[in-house]
């Protein structure tokens, strides 16, 4: 079993990224989409990823979407981090990907958490934990055990804003650039005080998102917790 002291340094991260370009670091998980040809070949990349983990006793979340495949590789027994399991998962399923003929679109992968902003998170968590039939997650943010719905996650501050519920939008940093270009159109308040870690998006009605990168994200072994 692995334990927090096996999680990779931001730096170690780095390194491995480098040589899986087809991959992106999202907070607690590398992440990518295949597309392939077609359908068929599709459910041939699952089959060689589903043997990869079998083999490996290593298993990603994984969605299949017609030709698409997206994945993502975390290890849950080290607290949902990066581990070289994951790395060496991602290596294997890039491998079974070129097989196949498919070609990488990390950019395709999003996630997405709600925020709520509260006086007092301990007071409404359970609500939120029993109606969405969510599981306790790190430091108090609420996760689907099966990783489907969007993450919940508590703002805790004594003067919370009128809009109390916001998006995140996690965009990989390399694909944010064009993404928030989009966003900036469409004539939205941008506020980019923590750029490049997230932009407070408002819309016209006073609605707020936040499009976030792993750039505000640093794994626990390089903070020495």
């Amino acid at each position: 079993m692995a334990g927090t002291q096996d999680v990779l340094t931001r730096e170690q991260l780095d390194a491995a990224l480098a040589v899986l370009p087809d991959w992106r670091y999202r907070p607690g998980g590398l992440v990518t989409v295949y597309k392939t040809p077609t359908a068929a070949a599709a459910l041939e990349l699952i089959a060689a990823v589903g043997r990869f983990a079998e083999e490996q006793n290593h298993h990603p979340d994984l969605d299949w979407r017609y030709n698409r495949v997206f994945i993502r590789y975390t290890s849950h027994d080290a607290g949902g981090e990066v581990t070289e399991r994951d790395t060496a998962a991602a290596a294997a399923a890039t491998a079974a990907a070129a097989e196949v003929g498919a070609t990488a679109q990390p950019g395709l992968f999003r996630t997405v958490e709600v925020g709520i902003d509260t006086a007092d998170p301990a007071a409404i968590a359970e609500v939120w934990r029993v109606a969405l039939g969510y599981k306790e997650g790190p430091g108090g943010d609420l996760v689907d055990p099966y990783g489907r719905g969007p993450g919940i996650w508590f703002q805790e501050t004594a003067t919370p804003n009128s809009s109390r519920l916001h998006v995140d939008v996690h965009w990989s940093l390399a694909e944010s650039e064009a993404a928030l270009a989009k966003v900036t159109a469409t004539g939205a308040l941008m506020n980019h005080d923590h750029a490049p870690d997230w932009v407070v998006v408002t819309d016209a009605q006073g609605n707020r998102l936040c499009i976030c990168t792993e750039a505000g994200h640093r794994p626990e072994a390089a903070s020495g917790q």
